[in-house]
């Protein structure tokens, strides 16, 4: 019952808006569904990177040395602010509604890249995976408990992420996010920026 209840509140986490989910979303309509999911993919990596670090141990290890948590915080928030002027741009632009041609195996990497760098430039996911291992699996857990625990919650979070890349890559959201291109935009780039600004000034936990 407890396992169950950690991944509902697991899946609830990672699937509150968040720059993970904006960025699936946001490249989901606008490039489409490869698109979307190689963004997805890219975060669930990232994701896993954070979480094998806590299971190792490497997590509490970086937040006893407050300088990396402190760097880790302003590149975040840097890449942030900068997807937020990239969205902002192609809102004021205004070019096509879709860009699903030309999709190729490179760019695919790039967005893959896209993907595992937000999550692995966001402190919280670190914070987030340190707070599972810290709290929910016992000091004493054997090896294999502890991977368990690992394959449960990144497989919750790639149900989540690969999701909301299926979700956003419909037919009908497409649609609607053709007719209104420069309202999404802008508010994506707002957001993005937001929440770079927020990382940007906000003094981390491990301080």
């Amino acid at each position: 019952m407890e396992i169950v209840l950690l991944l509902i509140a697991w899946m609830v986490g990672g699937g509150s808006p968040g720059p993970a989910t904006l960025a699936i979303a946001g490249t989901a309509m606008r490039r489409g569904r490869a698109a979307g999911l190689a963004v997805a993919g890219g975060i669930v990596t990232g994701s896993a990177c954070w979480g094998i670090a806590a299971a190792l141990g490497m997590s509490a290890l970086m937040l006893s040395h407050v300088w990396l948590f402190t760097a880790l915080r302003y590149v975040g928030a840097m890449f942030l602010i900068y997807l937020g002027y990239k969205a902002l741009w192609s809102a004021w632009k205004n070019g096509n509604s879709a860009d699903t041609t030309g999709l190729t195996d490179t760019s695919l990497r790039k967005l893959w890249t896209k993907g595992a760098l937000i999550h692995l430039t966001n402190p919280k996911a670190m914070l987030g995976w340190g707070a599972v291992f810290a709290v929910a699996v016992p000091a004493d857990a054997s090896p294999t408990l502890i991977w368990q625990t690992f394959s449960m919650l990144i497989t919750a979070s790639a149900i989540v992420f690969f999701g909301y890349g299926l979700l956003f890559s419909s037919e009908r959201m497409i649609r609607a996010y053709g007719r209104a291109r420069r309202w999404f935009e802008a508010t994506f780039g707002m957001l993005f920026g937001a929440a770079g600004l927020t990382l940007l000034f906000t003094r981390g936990q491990a301080q």
